[in-house]
């Protein structure tokens, strides 16, 4: 069968709500269409429905440094190493805001840096673990000036304590190169500022 898959091959006969707190997870049963034509058996799958996020990546192109904000994260609490991660700025799409607004607020809250729509460069936009999880998450480039930036930011009410410093692109290379930085946003902007800086230019 050479036909394109696509939603309507989906049939989801139920979806039940078994949690709903910070995150909601739900239980589908469901149904679709195989390469061959056939149809599967009706099976279930949970879904993690995290909601959308955005992260953005800080960079000096006069100077040519990153900044990287380092904060505890629960899901790497197993971890062999700390549970402190360094990372790019990020946060949650959980309002009306679009991506764009949401990047520029999160810079302010994270940073304490100033970020308009023109200062943001696309880099990508992804599903974060499409096999459980329904997160999609917008990645930015934003061109800012890092001469003195630094310190702790976050906010109270969300439990946030969040410490920004900033790198040069070798520095940030062999951060990562090492496995200080231990996840998929952050890896993908600074492989993407590896391979654009040139392009990026001087201010």
């Amino acid at each position: 069968m050479n036909k394109q898959l696509g939603k309507d091959d989906v049939e989801v006969g139920s979806q039940e709500v078994c949690y709903d707190g910070f995150f909601r997870i739900s239980k589908l049963t469901l149904r679709h269409r195989k390469f061959d034509g056939e149809t599967t058996p009706w099976f279930t799958r949970e879904l993690f429905q995290r909601g959308h996020a955005v992260g953005v990546l800080l960079y000096d192109r006069r100077i040519q440094r990153v900044a990287l904000v380092e904060q505890f994260r629960i899901g790497a609490l197993a971890r062999e190493g700390s549970p402190w991660l360094h990372e790019i700025v990020a946060g949650m799409i959980d309002t009306a805001e679009g991506p764009r607004e949401v990047a520029a607020r999160e810079c302010f809250e994270e940073a304490g840096v100033v970020v308009t729509g023109d200062q943001l460069i696309p880099i990508c936009d992804y599903l974060v673990s499409p096999g459980g999880v329904d997160e999609r998450f917008y990645l930015y480039c934003a061109l800012v000036d890092l001469e003195n930036v630094g310190g702790v930011f976050g906010l109270e009410s969300e439990h946030e304590d969040i410490r920004l410093a900033t790198y040069s692109i070798e520095e940030a290379q062999q951060l990562m190169a090492s496995g200080g930085v231990d996840n998929s946003a952050t890896i993908i902007c600074l492989q993407w500022l590896l391979l654009n800086f040139a392009s990026l230019g001087e201010k």
